[in-house]
């Protein structure tokens, strides 16, 4: 039987967060939902102690359902699968780090049932502890894909959010490999509402989203929702077949008039700026190709090694390893819709 609330976290290293985090999510959950809940804490391939920790907390946490990927498979497919292996009625996404209150959670739950919403976003307000160019860079991101992307996507908002089962099941009916996940929760559609929070300093540790991660994060929301870099390469060659006509003219001119100056500089330039921009769509197009090649090859979104506690929902993106859980919940992949065929476990 279905749970009414199920709080999904994905870990990565958090082995300063854990103690706190499972006794804020704990009674924020029993303040909403009494006994009937779940916490699903996800380990990504942690190199410290995070996934004994979890072992230990679910061994004397009967609500608490500890997974163990096989390797780093990424934030967004940690969350996939929290998200797939989760069985509440509502759902709540929030990260380790405690930058985002579980406090909240009330306030959510009450905002769901007064709009009749399929989904509670939290907006942020304020970003303590973070740097200004971590700010000012986040800021312009959203920005930036709230005018290229073909759906409307929420500014200043994380992957912070309570959702509906049915929200949820859409969700998961998106098999894309290459997620971004607040993307595609705003693509999914249905009543989406925002609640307004200030974000933290993180409890303890150090980012798990350095620059680059960011960067591959931000590639993959502006090429999964939106074809704009594509139109633009279009547009930029529609822009030189201009240039390079004017430019003819010019020439044609200077060569009858006999003003022509011989020299390198302009069409070195020239040559360079071509160049640049050939470059620039040729790695676009790659992207895109690239995109299409891994999708293509329709592996399993994550791969589960061990599961401590009682898992009640059935994966549907990803394999779970035969022998892996320590609960007494089955598993069957095979027996749900577009399940990718793993073994039921016990």
């Amino acid at each position: 039987m279905p749970l009414p609330l199920s709080i999904v976290v994905p870990c990565y290293n958090e082995e300063g967060c854990l103690g706190e985090l499972h006794a804020r999510l704990t009674k924020a959950a029993a303040a909403v939902a009494g006994d009937d809940y779940e916490i699903v804490l996800i380990n990504d391939g942690s190199r410290d102690r995070t996934w004994a920790i979890m072992q230990e907390l679910a061994g004397t946490d009967p609500h608490l359902v500890a997974i163990n990927l096989s390797r780093n498979h990424g934030h967004q497919l940690a969350l996939t699968a929290g998200l797939d292996l989760c069985a509440g009625e509502r759902i709540l996404v929030i990260d380790a780090d405690l930058q985002d209150p579980p406090e909240l959670l009330p306030d959510m739950m009450a905002e769901m049932d007064r709009q009749k919403a399929d989904v509670v976003y939290a907006v942020r307000r304020a970003r303590a502890g973070e740097t200004a160019f971590k700010r000012g860079t986040a800021k312009a991101f959203y920005r930036l894909l709230s005018r290229l992307a073909d759906i409307e996507i929420p500014v200043d908002t994380g992957d912070f959010r309570l959702m509906s089962r049915r929200a949820l099941d859409a969700l998961l009916s998106l098999p894309e490999q290459a997620r971004f996940i607040r993307g595609m929760v705003a693509w999914v559609g249905f009543r989406q509402v925002p609640i307004a929070y200030d974000r933290a300093e993180r409890h303890a540790g150090e980012t798990n989203y350095p620059l680059a991660k960011m960067m591959r994060l931000a590639l993959d929301a502006v090429t999964g929702f939106s074809t704009a870099p594509l139109r633009f390469a279009s547009h930029i060659g529609l822009w030189l077949v201009a240039a390079s006509i004017l430019l003819f003219i010019y020439i044609g001119i200077g060569f009858f008039t006999g003003s022509a100056i011989q020299g390198w500089t302009s069409l070195m330039l020239v040559v360079v700026v071509l160049g640049a921009v050939q470059m620039f769509v040729l790695g676009m197009i790659g992207e895109y190709l690239g995109r299409l090649y891994i999708e293509a090859k329709r592996r399993p979104l994550y791969i589960v090694s061990e599961i401590a506690g009682r898992a009640g929902g059935r994966p549907s993106l990803g394999h779970v390893a035969e022998g892996g859980a320590q609960g007494s919940e089955t598993i069957a992949a095979s027996e749900t819709p577009g399940g990718n065929g793993s073994r039921p476990i016990a």
